[in-house]
């Protein structure tokens, strides 16, 4: 049996919580996303979960990640 190993790269998003904590997801694989008290643990803990979620689905070739974006919105805050 021939194991092929490929390095995959894959785009992640990092936000930080009202707690402090950095939460990590990548937008490519359905649900795969953690958290960590520093960002370093945080994107060694993304490694990890990307890893189970490749285990459970297939890799889509086609869907590619395009980048990131923001957007200006008018808000009106009544409180």
């Amino acid at each position: 049996m021939n194991v092929t190993v490929r390095k995959l790269r894959f785009p992640v998003i990092v936000e930080i919580d009202e707690d402090g904590y950095y939460i990590v997801s990548c937008p490519l694989l359905r649900g795969c996303h953690t958290y960590g008290k520093t960002i370093e643990e945080a994107l060694e803990n993304i490694k990890e979960v990307v890893e189970l979620c490749l285990e459970e689905e297939d890799i889509d070739d086609s869907q590619k990640f395009v980048g990131y974006r923001e957007v200006e919105v008018e808000y009106e805050n009544y409180h």
